[in-house]
């Protein structure tokens, strides 16, 4: 059971000490050793160059580039030449802070785009399907905070998109006849944030289409805009929608299931033991109406891994589901098995955690809260990267000193057995089964799913 916290939500002072300036009229502020004695000097803090071959952030204000290494602040993995992000540098407000955003299919193929001329200096086009597409599926973590698809249709959409966008995306066909894709500014270092704007900007083809395309709209007059408002077929959200979300590539569910609050869900498998299963599948009459509860059993992993359905939908994990991410907030995760009685142990390794982040490892029931920290109700315990102190019920008692970035930890808990403790997993043969897309679910007043 863990849970991480995300930097910009933890990042602080001293709770003891109080920061802030004088409201007078002669508000300045002091010249720190940070800011450089010529204005315009546009390298990092650490006086040196751009370098391209790592990752750069942009600040919103100065519009200085900084090394990634040199920031104070969490940034989390990350890839150079990224544009969804907000950045602003310490000569420009009190601390670092960096917020990162749901990255469009366009900036996405920017940066592939980017990335790839640089690591192939002279290539100027690039395949989609050799290059452009194995560069987004290695790094989709890095380039978007959201999930991996779970169709491949979003191969033709980033296809579509760039050939839509020819203020920034150019491309044609090779002597094969396969379309390949590029940069119109091959500039490298006038990429960053928002920096799609200003191509568009500086393109003049784009913009005589422009202007072309907004004239023949004006032309059309009031009632044709009314009316192509009126054709359209409205589009509205679908709550199958989520479903899209992709979890791991060997796993059970493939998507994860969102409840509604107040719902508590077991995930099930069809019981291959149960019987007339066949005939159930076969008849007609059953279609539209509840599934017999008996025809599903409550499902079981091979091995001990992270339970997808039995975490915080914020959090990411690996795909061999032995690493979970959080970058949101305190959220939590839970393994997919339990235990009841005995003596257990297990160890868990902290691979990164900025300075300003911390993580709570420990022990929880099923009921525990998934949208807060371990610790913070009845139903978990856990111990804190910071100053060592556990919790339980959201009340902190110092153990010992506290663990950081490399440090394998380890827990144990002792559990007597009880005379009404029953050796077989339930299997809750009695409570009505719900399907959700590929995957089922047994409505009961156990368990939860995130």
């Amino acid at each position: 059971m863990m849970d991480t916290q995300n930097s910009t939500m933890s990042a602080g002072g001293d709770p003891g000490s109080n920061q802030g300036f004088d409201t007078g009229s002669n508000l300045s502020l002091p010249k720190g050793p940070l800011l450089p004695d010529n204005p315009e000097d546009t390298k990092c803090y650490c006086g040196k160059e751009r370098d391209l071959t790592v990752a750069e952030f942009q600040c919103g204000m100065c519009l200085r580039f900084y090394h990634a290494k040199c920031l104070e602040c969490s940034i989390g993995e990350c890839v150079p030449f990224m544009t969804n992000y907000q950045f602003f540098c310490k000569r420009c407000s009190v601390s670092e802070s960096l917020n990162k955003r749901l990255a469009s299919f366009g900036q996405m193929c920017l940066t592939a785009l980017a990335n790839l001329a640089q690591q192939s200096p002279g290539e100027t086009f690039f395949s989609r399907d050799k290059d452009i597409i194995p560069f987004i599926e290695a790094n989709w973590e890095n380039l978007t905070t959201g999930p991996r698809k779970v169709k491949q249709t979003w191969h033709t959409t980033i296809a579509k998109t760039m050939m839509k966008d020819s203020a920034i995306f150019q491309y044609k066909e090779d002597s094969s006849g396969e379309t390949v894709f590029g940069l119109m500014n091959l500039d490298l270092t006038k990429i960053g944030p928002n920096c799609e704007s200003l191509f568009r900007l500086t393109n003049a083809s784009f913009r005589t289409a422009e202007m072309q395309k907004s004239t023949s709209t004006d032309s059309k007059g009031r009632a044709a805009k009314r009316k192509g408002q009126s054709d359209g077929p409205l589009m509205k959200h679908k709550r199958g929608d989520v479903s899209s979300t992709r979890t791991a590539p060997k796993a059970y569910p493939q998507e994860h299931p969102f409840n509604k609050d107040g719902y508590r869900y077991i995930l099930a498998e069809p019981d291959p033991h149960a019987p007339n299963w066949q005939a159930y599948d076969e008849s007609i009459e059953w279609a539209g109406k509840p599934i017999p509860p008996y025809l599903y059993r409550a499902y079981l992993e091979p091995k001990v891994l992270l339970a997808l359905h039995d975490r915080a939908p914020q959090l990411t994990v690996s795909d061999d589901r032995l690493t979970v991410t959080g970058m949101k907030g305190y959220s939590m995760i839970r393994a997919t098995h339990g235990v009841s009685r005995g003596t257990w142990y297990y160890e868990a390794v902290i691979k990164a955690m900025p300075s300003d982040s911390a993580t709570r490892i420990g022990w929880s029931q099923k009921l525990g809260n998934l949208q807060a920290p371990c610790g913070y109700d009845k139903f978990s315990y856990s111990w804190r990267s910071r100053k060592g102190t556990v919790f339980h019920e959201s009340r902190g008692t110092h153990f010992s000193d506290g663990y950081k970035e490399g440090d394998v930890i380890g827990f144990l808990i002792h559990l007597p057995p009880l005379a009404t403790d029953s050796l077989t997993p339930a299997s809750y043969k009695t409570s009505p089964a719900r399907l959700y897309g590929f995957c089922s679910q047994i409505k009961s007043g156990h368990g939860a799913l995130a």
